[in-house]
């Protein structure tokens, strides 16, 4: 065990709670979370070197700051998997259209939803959403979330998703949040490009997938795999050209229709398939066999008015590594808020406060490529921690409608709010 020195001792916790490992946590697992009463953890650097009772940790460090928790819960920094923050315009109005009956594919098909989007990020300049981009993070990391991953797909040409994969790469640079880029150009078909579909494929795969592989920037390729959007074989086609450029796979299925998509993130071996509100008994066996973390978004069917929502508690009791997230975007979920999410998970999808807990950080990481970096409250991994003004992490999910995040370390660098 090291001692000596250390940057930070973050100490006063009424409990420390966080799933622990560097693979995602399956079925009934994803509750077998660590609590460590009247904790701390030991900082050096960007680095957590130790965790434990308090009396140990401080017997055994000698502190330059400490963090004094004066109560509150200690757990990993929230790790939000899905996400659409590059926009220009929000879309209040749609929502009003929601509340007096319309669907969301009502919206679309007269000129809405994503396109309305699309107009706004077209007319924005790079330095324009990188900034709009920053206020997103900022929101994102005063509400815990200190990990975020962030997709393009509301440019839909070449030269707009470059903008958007640029800005977020501008905006990465400046912030405290980690975010982790995806393209998604085939998010849907522009208007340009509605009587000419498979044109529009091949623009995906054979000029905006080599640029943003070659200017390397993007971590994972993302589809919207819907019978509104992009079919199973074009989204098979564009995932496959992503995966021969080095991309990771990402997979929007199954959520307005069981189309089947849940099968095809199994087939691709993706690293998440998403949404899943109409997932099949056996697209769940699918995605078991081939180890595809889903990644759930409670909130949209709320948002939407829908009332199928993802079989999470199937899932779970399937045997799957659950990962949850807010899809926070301008049309379907206009949230940033994981610990929202936490309490929502639990309400509609059955799933206990420790589970909620696991599928908000350790699993969410995972899906991510980063569950040996953070996603737990463990020796050698990045100090991102928050801490709430809750007395245990049961209240994270019991409590709804306030933000209970008192403070966020984000690298080893304490950010109070």
């Amino acid at each position: 065990m090291q001692s000596g020195s250390i940057d930070l001792l973050v100490c006063g916790a009424a409990e420390i709670a966080t799933p622990r490992g560097v693979s995602p946590l399956h079925g009934r697992s994803m509750a077998a979370i660590e609590v460590v009463r009247n904790g701390a953890v030991a900082v050096r650097g960007e680095r957590i070197v130790d965790v434990g009772p308090e009396h140990e940790l401080r017997a055994r460090y000698s502190p330059r700051r400490e963090l004094d928790c004066r109560g509150g819960t200690l757990v990993p920094g929230f790790v939000d998997a899905h996400t659409h923050p590059v926009f220009a315009t929000t879309r209040e109005d749609e929502f009003e259209m929601r509340t007096a009956g319309a669907s969301y594919v009502e919206i679309a098909a007269a000129g809405g939803g994503i396109l309305s989007t699309t107009r706004g990020v077209r007319e924005a300049s790079r330095e324009e959403l990188a900034r709009s981009l920053c206020v997103h993070l900022d929101r994102f990391l005063a509400l815990g979330t200190t990990t975020v991953e962030a997709k393009s797909g509301y440019g839909l040409s070449v030269a707009d998703e470059l903008k958007c994969l640029q800005a977020i790469r501008e905006a990465r640079a400046l912030h405290a949040v980690d975010v982790v880029p995806t393209f998604l150009g085939a998010h849907d078909f522009p208007a340009e490009y509605r009587e000419r579909r498979g044109a529009y494929v091949d623009l995906v795969v054979d000029e905006m997938l080599p640029r943003v592989a070659s200017e390397r920037l993007a971590e994972y390729c993302d589809v919207f795999t819907e019978s509104i959007a992009f079919s199973l074989d074009d989204s098979r086609r564009i995932l496959s050209r992503a995966r021969e450029l080095g991309l990771g796979l990402r997979l929007h299925v199954d959520q307005l229709t069981p189309l089947g998509g849940a099968e095809l993130a199994a087939e691709l071996r993706a690293a998440s398939a998403d949404h899943l509100e109409h997932v099949s008994e056996r697209g769940i066996e699918a995605l078991r066999s081939a180890q595809v973390i889903p990644v759930l978004c409670p909130v949209v069917p709320l948002f939407l008015r829908q009332e199928r929502e993802a079989p999470a508690r199937r899932m779970i009791d399937a045997g799957l590594a659950v990962a949850i997230s807010t899809d926070f975007n301008p049309g379907s979920c206009y949230l940033q808020s994981m610990p929202e999410v936490i309490s929502w998970s639990a309400l509609r999808y059955r799933m206990s406060a420790a589970e909620c807990l696991t599928a908000a950080t350790l699993n969410a990481a995972c899906s991510l490529g980063r569950g040996r970096e953070i996603g737990s409250i463990e020796p050698h991994k990045r100090a991102d921690l928050v801490l709430l003004d809750l007395p245990n992490h049961r209240h994270l999910a019991y409590e709804l409608g306030r933000n209970p995040v008192r403070a966020v370390v984000a690298r080893g660098r304490v950010i109070e709010r």
